[in-house]
């Protein structure tokens, strides 16, 4: 059996697995009523001071969630690169410090650019 086949089976076992799970919990599981008390707004037991509990986020933090994400996912692909760079060679090296380059680059921009002064006022 070949790796694919076997990644492939495993994979329809899962989407077959979740959606019998999914399927199954819609047709026996309870189907709750809407009423007008479930429908109110719930702050804790106090009643509710705006109409609308929801405040908008300001655009500043979207830019530290996006900085965030970035370097998230660049260590994310250190460990990938660290398990992967079992033979060490020149080319690895070499991707090694590429990808250091661009994330120094990135945390340069982030720094000139002030993105975490603008949360810290």
């Amino acid at each position: 059996m070949t790796p694919y086949l076997t990644f492939l089976l495993y994979l329809v076992a899962i989407v077959g697995f979740v959606g019998l799970a999914l399927s199954l919990n819609a047709l026996l599981g309870p189907k709750p009523v809407s009423t007008a008390t479930k429908l109110e707004p719930f702050e804790c037991g106090a009643t509710a001071i705006d109409v609308v509990n929801v405040k908008a986020v300001p655009i500043k933090y979207y830019a530290v969630a996006i900085a965030f994400l970035l370097f998230d996912l660049e260590t994310m692909f250190l460990f990938i690169w660290a398990l992967g760079a079992r033979p060490l060679s020149g080319f690895m090296v070499f991707t090694f410090f590429l990808f250091a380059a661009l994330l120094v680059l990135c945390l340069l921009y982030v720094y000139k650019a002030r993105i975490l002064d603008a949360v810290t006022e």
